[in-house]
């Protein structure tokens, strides 16, 4: 054995795959996901579900963009020093939009 560290490394490396193997979700998992479920329409269900999130991030966009020019002019307005208590509440929407088109990003 001329590199016992190599052979070490080679062990290492072939206990880590023989115990990763194809990673296999619980059994509670997968009896919780829904089957492809059919509106009466003839259209998928997830695919309804998927467009209208994405609807609704596009308006949570939009508004986002208002909020935040919104605020940008208000700090411009004022004083260094000075803080608008709107400034404060536009920030605390702003969060709570992103938050909202996060959550609906991570979801699926």
């Amino acid at each position: 054995m001329k590199h016992p560290l190599r052979c070490f490394a080679a062990l290492a490396i072939f206990i880590l795959a023989a115990g990763l193997g194809p990673a296999q979700e619980p059994a509670h998992r997968r009896a919780e996901e829904p089957a492809n479920v059919r509106l009466p329409s003839g259209k998928s269900q997830q695919e309804e579900i998927l467009k209208a999130d994405h609807e609704k991030s596009i308006k949570d966009a939009a508004a986002l963009i208002e909020l935040a020019e919104q605020l940008k002019a208000e700090l411009e307005k004022n004083d260094r020093h000075v803080l608008a208590i709107s400034s404060l509440k536009k920030t605390e929407e702003i969060e709570k939009i992103a938050k909202r088109i996060r959550s609906r990003l991570r979801r699926f």
